[in-house]
């Protein structure tokens, strides 16, 4: 089991609660007795009675102690006050409503990949030293039984909305509701497993999933935004907005310039603030969020001191572009920070709804034009890797490794569809001599266009059936990756292909990814060292037409649905790798991106009034950890 057993001091629950609780127990425990006595009468495995946790884990059990002052890579010291300035990334926005599919969002409300929220919290957060464990945040403890087939959270007394009013079980089934039915297509994907809710007192709620077991349900659920029924307009909800919301985190929005920037400022009466979990985190008075609405202009603002702290994404700026006064003189400070994660993976992703991808020795093909080692030679001083897989720098890659003995079982039935080298872990991406002009790669990327039904005429490839010419277009946002298709553009016309480069703004190209509205795109996915139903969304077949979900490529493969489903159900570590390492196996097999690069640390700079814990995360920086230089002048 992977449950940590606490009991909260009885004077911790409003009154009434323990009776209450206690009284809708009581069948639970009826049922298990019963349960109990036909495993005797009948030779099953015996039932195991849920036990109240302030923790859960996916796989194994917490790292945490019960009695846990504060998360290992939080100064519990830090002092309060001060202001960050942000600028999360070029472009703008137009909506602070981050649950919805529709506008351009601040993801920072609710927080994203590992980083909290400001503004919405969840019943349990993530401990960012563990592949996937939760701690009890809104909710002061979590019950679930062993086949994980429901999962009931007991509510913290003191949880507060930032008006003063109290967050009840009745703002988590609203919230559940909400977002299943006007949320984004992962919400719906996710909570309509739910099959039954139950208030079981105002502080208590029930999520029951039909007799069906899901593993991670329990976590997903924990980690649901919350919000509050009594100041939520469903009939809008699904329109964008820039009025302030109200939550229950350390944040409220103050100040809002549309597109430009948005000010939030520390709640004073934030009720989670001596929350072990929170102890070190959320310093600043003030966080403010700054767009540019380009990569040039964003960084020329940073050198000028008008905001705080980046991550710098090109390696040509990486190598040579800090050599201005304030970074000479030591004001700047920049780190390489390593990981333990899977590496974040560029990728230029197919799109197989597109009848010119639906062959996938054409997607192999293509893949194998693409010249990574003139490209990192040239452009990025040899600074990146390459993996061929999804979760490159981890236990959970395939890549070079030999498929063991569970993974070639559950990719037994989809052998057709896994080729025998990456089965056995000899596949490697092509390498060219570096060269620009490597004959060899063209070909036998030609070799395969023919067994596609290509040919050249003269110096254009076409489809022999049909005369048509071989054309793409290649739809990019940022100068990186506009640098890196251009190079692509001319090793693909060395085979004939005409490739077209189309340079869009941040809003449209936007718009267009999530409406699937493109040939070829780039795209970044993060991974966890716990991926679970997430990947439905992803890749999976019921997302290929569901615009907003990121299955960008369009997968539909039994081979990949089966390995999630194995993902999900395994119970233990060793079988969840080996279900992952299959998923990384069908996906390699489809050849639906070209791998651009892998980048096993994290390249950030930040102005040397702003400081951080020694001892950093598994997944890298976390700005709530941070604060102000005593004595340092905010910005």
């Amino acid at each position: 089991m992977t449950f940590r057993e606490s009991n909260p001091a009885p004077h911790a629950r409003v009154p009434g609660h323990v009776g209450r609780v206690a009284s809708a127990a009581v069948p639970l425990v009826l049922a298990f007795v019963l349960a109990f006595v036909t495993a005797l009468l009948t030779g099953a495995p015996a039932p195991t009675l849920a036990a109240e946790s302030r923790a859960i884990a996916m796989h194994g059990a917490p790292a945490l102690a019960a009695d846990f002052t504060h998360l290992p890579y939080a100064n519990p010291d830090a002092p309060k006050g001060g202001r960050l300035v942000l600028s999360p990334r070029e472009g703008t926005f137009d909506s602070l409503n981050p649950l919805i599919v529709r506008g351009l969002a601040v993801q920072q409300l609710r927080g994203y990949a590992y980083e909290r929220g400001y503004v919405y919290e969840s019943l349990l957060v993530r401990n960012n030293d563990e592949p996937f464990t939760l701690y009890g945040l809104l909710a002061r403890s979590v019950e679930t039984d062993d086949a994980r087939s429901y999962v009931t959270f007991h509510i913290d007394p003191r949880a507060r909305f930032s008006d003063g009013r109290e967050v009840t079980a009745d703002d988590v089934v609203f919230s559940l509701e909400l977002l299943r039915d006007h949320g984004r297509p992962l919400h719906h994907q996710y909570y309509s497993k739910v099959a039954k809710t139950e208030v079981l007192d105002p502080l208590t709620v029930r999520f029951d999933f039909g007799g069906v077991a899901d593993r991670e349900l329990p976590m997903i659920l924990g980690l649901m935004p919350i919000l509050p029924r009594h100041a939520t307009d469903v009939s809008r909800f699904e329109e964008t907005t820039l009025a302030p919301p109200i939550g229950s985190g350390p944040y409220r929005v103050t100040a809002v310039k549309p597109g430009t920037s948005v000010t939030f400022t520390r709640n004073p009466d934030y009720w989670g603030r001596d929350l072990p979990v929170n102890r070190g985190l959320w310093n600043f008075d003030e966080i403010r969020l700054d767009y540019y609405r380009d990569a040039n202009g964003q960084f020329e603002a940073f050198k000028r001191g008008l905001y705080d702290f980046r991550t710098e994404p090109e390696p040509l700026r990486w190598h040579d572009g800090y050599d201005f006064p304030a970074a000479k003189r030591g004001e700047v400070i920049r780190e390489a920070i390593k990981i333990g994660t899977p590496q974040p993976s560029e990728f230029l992703v197919f799109n197989t709804r597109r009848p010119k991808f639906a062959d996938v020795k054409v997607r192999q093909a293509l893949l194998m034009l693409f010249d990574f080692e003139w490209i990192n030679h040239n452009y990025y001083f040899g600074l990146y890797s390459r993996a061929g897989g999804y979760f490159a720098g981890s236990e959970l890659s395939a890549y070079g490794r030999p498929a063991d003995d569970r993974e070639r079982e559950l990719l037994k039935p989809y052998s057709s569809h896994i080729p025998p080298d990456i089965l056995d872990g000899r596949y490697r991406l092509p390498a060219t001599d570096g060269s620009g002009r490597d004959r060899t790669i063209l070909r036998n990327a030609l070799a395969l266009l023919s067994e596609a039904g290509y040919a050249l005429d003269g110096t254009v490839l076409k489809q022999r059936s049909t005369g048509t010419p071989l054309r793409i277009e290649i739809l990019v946002t940022t100068r990186e990756h506009e640098r890196i298709a251009l190079a692509y553009q001319r090793d693909l016309k060395r085979a004939g292909i005409d490739a077209a480069v189309r340079v869009v703004d941040a809003v449209q190209f936007e718009q267009r990814r999530v409406a699937f509205d493109f040939d070829m795109v780039p795209v970044r996915w993060d991974q966890s060292l716990s991926p679970g139903n997430e990947q439905w969304f992803y890749w999976g077949s019921q997302a290929a037409d569901v615009p907003g979900t990121r299955n960008y490529m369009g997968a539909r493969d039994p081979a990949i649905d089966a390995t999630i489903a194995a993902l999900l159900a395994a119970r233990e570590r060793p079988a969840f790798v080996s279900a992952v390492r299959a998923l990384d196996r069908a996906l390699t097999s489809g050849f639906y991106a070209i791998p651009l690069f892998n980048l096993g640390e994290q390249w950030i700079a930040r102005w040397n009034r702003i400081e951080r814990p020694s001892t950093t995360a598994l997944t890298g920086y976390l700005p709530e950890t941070w604060w102000e230089k005593p004595g340092a002048e905010s910005k």
